[in-house]
C-alpha cells in the first residue's frame, strides 16, 4: 500500500508542499519522486503520468494517476476515513473544506506577487493594494475558523487537518517576504513553520543551492526565523 508522490522543488514548490504534508503529517506510505522544475526537465518527467502536468501528482498503490491537491486530498481522506485528514466534527469539516477550496482558487494577488521561497526573510517587499486585500482576507477566515472551533492547539480547526497543510505555504510567504499582518496571523504562521514535518521539508530543500536565485529578491535579507 505504498503512494508515489510526485513533487517539485522544496524551496520553492508551495503545492508540492501541500501534497507531501497529507502524506507526512497523516502518517501514509509513500515514495518522493523529483520533478525538474528549474531543471526543464518537467514535462519528461511528467510523461507517463498524463494528462498530469503539474506538480504535485500522487500515483495510487493500484496505479491510479491523481493531479490536482484537492483531488489528492478527498481521495487519501476517502481511502484512509480514520487518518484524520478532516475534523470529525460535520460542522468543522464543512470550515475546513471551505478553506482549502477558497485556498485553490483564490489569493491570486499573493500568490503572484510573492512566490514561497523558504531560504530568507526579504525585508524589502512592499506589497500592493491587492496583495494587502488578500492578507486581510486570509486574516478574516483564519480568525473566523479559529473562533468557530474554539482552538487552543494553534491550529486552525483543532487539530491539525487538510486545512492548515492548505494554507502552510501561505504562512510560509507570510514569514518569507516579511508581509504585515497581525500578531495572531504571525502567531499562526510561525506556529507551522516551527513545526517539525515543515522544518524537515525546508531543510531537505536547503541540501540545493541555486545560482542564479529564480526569484528576484529586493531590499535587503535576513535569515529565516526557525
Amino acid at each position: 500500500m505504498t503512494y508515489d508522490l510526485y513533487i517539485g522543488d522544496r524551496t520553492f514548490s508551495s503545492w508540492s508542499l501541500r501534497g507531501w504534508l497529507m502524506m507526512e503529517k497523516f502518517n501514509l506510505p509513500y515514495r518522493t519522486h523529483m520533478v525538474g522544475l528549474y531543471s526543464g526537465t518537467m514535462a519528461d518527467d511528467l510523461a507517463e503520468l498524463a494528462p498530469a502536468r503539474l506538480v504535485p501528482v500522487l500515483k495510487t498503490p493500484e496505479g491510479d494517476v491523481i493531479g490536482e491537491s484537492l483531488a489528492m486530498a478527498e481521495t487519501l481522506a476517502e481511502r484512509h476515513p480514520d487518518a484524520g485528514f478532516w475534523p470529525t466534527d460535520a460542522s468543522l469539516r464543512a470550515r475546513a473544506r471551505w478553506l482549502c477550496a477558497e485556498m485553490a482558487s483564490g489569493f491570486v494577488a499573493l500568490r503572484g506577487a510573492c512566490p514561497m521561497q523558504l531560504q530568507h526573510v526579504n525585508e524589502g517587499f512592499a506589497p500592493a493594494a491587492d496583495v494587502l486585500a488578500d492578507l486581510d482576507r486570509i486574516e478574516e477566515i483564519w480568525n473566523s475558523a479559529r473562533r468557530f472551533a474554539v482552538s487552543e492547539t494553534g491550529w486552525l480547526l483543532g487539530s491539525y487537518s487538510l486545512a492548515d497543510a492548505f494554507y502552510a505555504p501561505v504562512a510560509a510567504r507570510i514569514i518569507g517576504y516579511d508581509l504585515p499582518v497581525s500578531a495572531a496571523a504571525r502567531q499562526y504562521c510561525m506556529r507551522t513553520i516551527e513545526d517539525p514535518t515543515f522544518k524537515t521539508w525546508r531543510a531537505e530543500g536547503l541540501k540545493i543551492t541555486y545560482d542564479p536565485f529564480p526569484y528576484p529578491m529586493t531590499g535587503t535579507t535576513r535569515d529565516w526565523p526557525v
